[in-house]
């Protein structure tokens, strides 16, 4: 085994039996490079990466080629989400040299760390019109044996180009922050490249990014453009009733291959997982339809039951591949029968044959395979690996009338034949080899899901997304998750002494410094909970987060944070992420948490930071805020007028849940909602809220105040006149 058998990556861990002389990143290695006057090869890529895996596979559990990297390079591995830090800035280098970037990433450093080639998946020899891994290899060598002054000259032009990438654009920040007219434009953005046909943007492949629909949505609430609410409607109804949501186990796999959400990539990713709840939970109450919320309800219950530790903390993700379950090799492939049964393959976990489904269905399998698209075939399109060939990918192919219509059966029979077919199949899937779980507990995702559990505690309280009072109470079991996940955090993540957060945990091991994007999105999954169970411990955590989050990554000349504290020196450019990918930036986040605390303290130095970052990336929010979906939501909501809805009463009383969840039921995203228990808690909540120091019952009953800008309304005790 070498070097990376003693770390805590799961990543890393993979390739602990590779031949390759692996070093982590570190000083160790990069003193190696320079005393042996070696050139880097830095492989970057994580746990749950398809193409990481056949790299390894194809490459560096390659006897001959890891000779070729032991004899000339000093060999790096990085988890890309361990150390976004060292992954961005090599990122953003392949990206401005080949135009396109992704995983695995394989960069060539000098000992001094600069990079001066790079791409991302090679195959082991020439194909596909790449080159191959081995002739690059080949080549580099010679390079660095017969040009090394160029490829140092070249090293520095590019590290001193990226530098002022990071930097951005060398004129001042605009005085004010962009007015609605960004806000409309970046509407239309989204309206030009809208898939009306089949929903979501543009063509295949179709990643969900939930912060653009979220976007979208508050826009709907600010001006009242119902094709806004309806571009997001029509999205979150094809991903859900599509290939990419799985419908058996509950959750989302990463994206959509085709164009049609029929073809999923199968990872399953923990901030995937978060922001679609919140996306789902915002239609709900925007659309009035409980359909989203059960898509959520679906989605949460796959995180607690498979993504959850014990502690309480939220695991990573699940790989796409797996390896086949014996029973499903064809006669066909006897003569790779070994092979098969032990070489992992994308989405084996969750594809069937028709007699798979037939034999373990019974009499509900012709309802299921009407509603699931099933064909004696395989509905999975020819891929090139034929890893589907044969086989059945799920989407909801039909309506559960239409399947009552032709098998002759009430709708009520269809929908029962479905929920027992849903249970069979997952207690048969159970039972198939499992993908890898990637186990570790990052803090800035599981800040994300900690806010998806404790928003959805407060819409689906005491019922569904529509206020309606159910037989069974979901809301307490998601305010639990958040809380225990919170707890578990701030037990072992948070240094008190040190005011500092640790971004990664597994196995008992807490360790590397955060970085802001886990501040901000921690801070946002608080205040989330905060707003779902009143705590004050939450709101002095909150505050506490962002005053460190200041200290450490605030542009004190631009505005905005840093990615990076700029301690570290292997770290060559300290970047500001301007862009919200598939995670949001973490001045996308941090500048609606900052307006939350506004709302919540009545303190503007909160508001006046925000309108500082809006007027650093005033230019992009103006013609580019499609880039930043995340801040132009909180562009939107400091264009509104904000409200705080508070709710005085005895927790879990008839009362004050009736109340509770009428303030809840409506889609009001501009609000901040508090839950106030009278008494002790209530005055030491108020020393961080004076505002609501006299907010009291009235008559014994529970009470709810609507306020704007911090001026109260009359209060109510009333249920519909809370909702009038």
């Amino acid at each position: 085994m070498n070097r990376l058998a003693r770390e805590q990556s799961p990543y890393l861990l993979q390739h602990a039996n590779n031949p390759v002389d692996w070093y982590p990143w570190g000083d160790e290695a990069f003193a190696r490079a320079r005393r042996g006057d070696k050139p880097i090869f830095l492989s970057i890529g994580y746990s749950t990466c398809h193409w990481c895996h056949v790299m390894e596979h194809e490459s560096f559990e390659s006897k001959e080629i890891a000779g070729l990297l032991n004899q000339d390079f000093v060999s790096i591995k990085v988890d890309r989400e361990e150390r976004p830090d060292v992954d961005r800035v090599y990122m953003a280098f392949v990206q401005a040299t080949t135009g396109s970037g992704g995983w695995p990433m394989s960069v060539w450093l000098t000992p001094e760390l600069q990079p001066f080639y790079g791409g991302t998946y090679y195959p082991p020899s020439s194909q596909w019109g790449r080159p191959g891994f081995a002739e690059v290899l080949t080549e580099i060598t010679r390079a660095w044996r017969e040009e090394r002054t160029q490829i140092l000259a070249s090293a520095l032009q590019i590290v001193e180009r990226l530098a002022e990438i990071s930097r951005g654009d060398a004129s001042p920040p605009a005085v004010s922050m962009p007015g609605p007219d960004a806000l409309a434009a970046t509407v239309q953005q989204f309206k030009g490249s809208f898939d009306r046909r089949r929903g979501g943007f543009g063509d295949a492949p179709k990643f969900p990014r939930p912060s653009e629909l979220l976007f979208l949505l508050r826009e709907h609430a600010r001006t009242g453009d119902r094709e806004s609410r309806d571009i997001v409607v029509t999205t979150l109804r094809a991903m859900a009733l599509g290939g990419m949501r799985d419908h058996i186990g509950g959750g989302f796999h990463r994206y959509s291959v085709d164009g049609n959400w029929r073809v999923p990539h199968f990872e399953k990713m923990l901030y995937d997982q978060a922001q679609l709840v919140l996306a789902y939970l915002e239609a709900a109450q925007a659309a009035a339809d409980p359909f989203f919320a059960q898509v959520a309800e679906d989605t949460l219950q796959y995180v607690r039951r498979d993504l959850t530790d014990a502690e309480g903390g939220f695991y990573s993700a699940e790989d796409a591949d797996s390896v086949p379950p014996n029973h499903a090799i064809q006669a066909g492939q006897v003569g790779q029968a070994g092979l098969a049964s032990t070489r992992k393959t994308e989405g084996a976990f969750y594809i069937w044959t028709l007699d798979e489904i037939r034999g373990l269905l019974g009499d509900d399998s012709r309802a299921f395979e009407l509603r699931y698209g099933i064909l004696p075939g395989g509905n999975a399109p020819a891929d090139p690996h034929g890893e589907f060939t044969g086989r059945n990918l799920l989407y909801a192919a039909r309506g559960i009338a239409d399947i009552a219509t032709e098998i002759g059966r009430a709708p009520e029979d269809v929908a029962q034949s479905l929920a027992r077919a849903r249970v069979t199949l997952y207690q048969a899937r159970v039972a198939r080899p499992h993908p890898h779980l990637d186990d570790k507990v990052l803090t800035g995702w599981n800040g994300l899901m900690i806010g998806a559990f404790a928003r959805a505690a407060r819409v689906l309280s005491g019922g569904n997304a529509l206020g309606q009072a159910t037989m069974e109470d979901p809301g307490q079991r998601h305010l639990e998750s958040a809380q225990r996940a919170a707890q578990f955090l701030k037990r072992t993540m948070w240094h008190t002494d040190r005011a500092v957060l640790l971004r990664r945990y597994r196995n008992g091991d807490a360790a590397i410094d955060a970085y802001a994007e886990d501040y901000a999105c921690l801070i946002f999954g608080v205040l989330e909970l905060f707003q779902a169970d009143g705590d004050p411990e939450w709101l002095h955590w909150a505050l506490a987060l962002q005053r460190t989050q200041d200290r450490l990554f605030w542009d004190e000349q631009a505005g905005g944070w840093f990615s990076t504290t700029g301690h570290d020196p292997s770290v060559l450019v300290r970047m500001k992420e301007e862009y919200d990918g598939a995670e949001p930036s973490a001045s996308g986040v941090g500048v609606f948490n900052l307006l939350t605390l506004a709302h919540v303290t009545g303190d503007s130095a909160h508001e006046e930071r925000a309108r500082q970052v809006f007027a650093a990336f005033a230019q992009r929010l103006t013609s580019l805020g499609r880039t930043l979906p995340f801040m132009a939501s909180a562009l939107s909501a400091a264009h509104s007028a904000p409200e705080q809805i508070v709710v005085v009463g005895e927790p879990g009383q008839s009362d004050t849940m009736a109340l509770w969840r009428a303030a809840q039921a409506p889609y009001r995203p501009f609000a901040i909602t508090v839950p106030v228990t009278p008494g002790p808690a209530q005055q030491a909540l108020a020393g961080l809220m004076p505002w609501v120091r006299d907010m009291t019952p009235r008559q014994g009953a529970a009470t709810a105040y609507v306020c704007r800008n911090f001026a109260c309304e009359a209060p109510t005790t009333e249920p519909a006149t809370l909702r009038t």
